[in-house]
């Protein structure tokens, strides 16, 4: 990914936080000489290896996994985005653009496929997105049928080799432009808009309001 110094995040727990908050990414992978791609949930491991591990699954029938063994594969994990226009900025000579956030992970890929493995894979990512319901939802089914559902899957763990993090919120800019676009972005009640502005403004100078 393109990263100029003034837009790359390199804290891993940072970085970490957000593919845990973002954790719905693009598994990119190499098939048959070209890419391929895959929209999945992640789990994050961030005590497993370096720099963390990444778990997942995917259906059986899904070509991907069939040569993602042994690869170096790419995750790509996306946030808040939103359109700026230039007449925000009020000045002149100024170019419109687009802010936004996103992490790269790289690292080779390991397929999972014994039931075991495939079940705790399984609870685990049920644990995690029915946490915040009212009445969480567990996976209390007979043992055969169970073991249908995980004959149709097959899991992967990808150790992280290197994360990249971008957050491109007009750091190039003087400090009294990126406050008139996080205005602008609060007057709109979106909220990719309303997220970055609140991003924005994490990154101001401390001396600022």
């Amino acid at each position: 990914m393109y990263v100029p110094t003034s837009f790359a995040e390199t804290d891993v727990a940072k970085l970490h936080e957000f593919i845990e908050q973002n954790s719905f990414g693009i598994l990119v992978t190499q098939m048959a000489g070209e890419p391929f791609a895959s929209h999945l949930p992640f789990l994050l491991d961030r005590n497993a290896g370096p720099h963390g591990t990444l778990i997942g699954h995917m259906a059986r029938a899904n070509p991907q996994w069939s040569a993602a063994e042994g690869q170096e594969v790419l995750a790509i994990f996306s946030g808040p985005h939103v359109y700026v226009s230039p007449a925000w900025y009020d000045a002149v000579e100024v170019v419109p653009t687009w802010n936004y956030i996103a992490v790269h992970v790289y690292g080779r890929l390991t397929l999972l496929q014994d039931l075991p493995t495939l079940l705790d894979i399984v609870q685990s990512s049920v644990q995690l997105y029915e946490a915040t319901f009212p009445k969480p939802w567990e996976l209390n089914a007979p043992v055969d049928f169970v073991e249908k559902l995980l004959r149709q899957i097959i899991g992967f763990r990808i150790e992280i080799s290197r994360i990249e993090g971008k957050w491109k919120l007009n750091q190039n800019h003087p400090v009294e432009r990126r406050q008139r676009v996080i205005r602008e972005l609060k007057n709109r009640d979106d909220q990719n808009s309303l997220a970055i502005a609140f991003e924005m403004e994490r990154m101001l100078p401390r001396d600022q309001p």
